[in-house]
């Protein structure tokens, strides 16, 4: 029997409506860019599985480091304990992370690592003597699954059962270089009439919301306001952290860096679960108390794994390596070539572009999940192309090691799907 016919059995898959989709592809092994399923048929991985493997797929370097690590202390309760694997990662992320970050705490995935962002939001004002209960998102932002984070997601797809279990949440529009003055006026308001503890954002890129960027400036604008105004501001880099964007971080790019840092997807370079969420010494001494209770109580079990903080590292050295910083230097080059090329197609609404991150709107409207998304997907994949369209955006981010050859198919493979709707 197939692994697909046998994964049918008792799989529950992520974000699948299995009455639609009744079978997933199996995929027996990965190597650098490319995926191998179980029929012998192969797909360069054009968003680098979800934005993790972007130094691509079982890269030597990092499974070398992690084979030895394995063989000297593979886990320990970190409450009590600590490691040299969590102290060398500490020192060396503090070192490339925006200046103004000093304290790293350790869980296991994206969304949770978001969960604590808004905890230490609400609970510095809390620890401070000044309860606050409110949040402000922008619209259509995505943060994750778990209840704090999809309180302060805005795409309702993903919520719609919870919402009414949610923490308070308000919303502004994100900046377009136009509407500051709006949206300045708006967060007065919030402001003037809530408790407002902590602003969470995607900087420049809303990955989920099909890779929606927007204005630089305004964000910035919006940052300073929140600093004036004693509100704790959280940076969701879990998508965009660890060179996305063309910077080791999106926030580099922005004048006003944020309180808080949420981190995940890419910081082991897909190998094993970890997330990270860093904050500044200010917020640390909000919690640091003769009052146990100040203490921010919240734990994994495998909260900084010494395997997960030795991919990180072995991950970080790469990022920061001349060949891969060349390499986002091609691949940013490539995409504006790429761009040119297709934007006046009849087909292409528009186009745009962060560092790495490529996308594109085609000029048909479609369901985000509708049967057309489904026949593009099932395109590309026969064409041996992995690209997971958001509605009727197509996007790339794939792996920082991927070739010319690599990145010229996935191109071609994308105009053949524009020259045949």
């Amino acid at each position: 029997m197939s692994l697909k016919e046998r994964d049918k059995k008792h799989i529950w898959h992520p974000l699948t409506q299995h009455k639609l989709h009744p079978e997933a592809i199996a995929i027996t092994k990965a190597k650098g860019c490319v995926l191998y399923d179980e029929d012998g048929n192969e797909y360069i991985d054009a968003i680098a599985s979800w934005y993790t493997c972007m130094y691509g797929h079982c890269n030597d370097y990092i499974t070398s480091r992690v084979f030895e690590q394995m063989q000297a202390l593979d886990q320990v309760v970190f409450s009590g304990f600590t490691h040299e694997p969590a102290v060398k990662l500490s020192e060396a992320l503090i070192k490339i992370l925006p200046e103004n970050q000093n304290k790293i705490f350790f869980s296991d995935n994206g969304s949770t690592s978001v969960e604590i962002g808004i905890k230490m939001a609400l609970q510095y004002h809390s620890n401070n003597g000044d309860r606050r209960n409110v949040l402000i998102a922008f619209d259509e932002g995505f943060h994750g699954d778990t209840f704090g984070a999809m309180s302060v997601s805005g795409l309702s797809v993903y919520n719609g059962p919870f919402e009414e279990f949610f923490i308070t949440v308000k919303r502004i529009p994100t900046p377009d270089g136009k509407n500051h003055r709006e949206i300045l006026g708006l967060l007065q308001d919030m402001v003037n009439n809530n408790k407002v503890a902590g602003f969470i954002y995607e900087p420049l890129v809303q990955g989920a919301a099909a890779m929606k960027m927007y204005d630089t400036i305004g964000l910035n604008d919006i940052l300073k306001f929140c600093k004036e105004n004693n509100v704790i501001t959280i940076a969701d880099e879990v998508m965009t952290g660890f060179g996305k964007t063309g910077s080791y971080f999106a926030s580099d790019d922005i004048a006003t860096k944020p309180d808080v840092i949420c981190l995940s997807k890419a910081l082991t370079g897909g190998l094993v679960p970890m997330a990270i969420t860093t904050c500044t010494q200010e917020i640390y001494d909000a919690f640091y108390s003769d009052d146990i209770g100040k203490g921010l109580f919240h734990a994994h079990t495998y909260s900084a794994n010494p395997v997960a903080c030795t991919a990180a590292l072995a991950g970080m050295e790469l990022l920061q390596s001349v060949e891969i910083q060349n390499n986002i230097k091609d691949i940013i080059a490539s995409h504006k070539h790429f761009g040119a090329r297709v934007k006046d197609h009849p087909k292409v609404k528009s186009i745009r572009q962060t560092g790495v991150i490529f996308a594109l709107d085609l000029n048909v409207e479609m369901e985000r999940y509708g049967d057309l998304r489904d026949k593009l997907f099932k395109f590309f994949m026969e064409q041996g192309v992995f690209l997971r369209p958001l509605g009727n955006t197509i996007y790339i981010q794939a792996p920082y090691v991927i070739t010319k050859t690599q990145m010229d198919t996935i191109y071609k493979v994308i105009e053949a799907a524009l020259d045949t709707l």
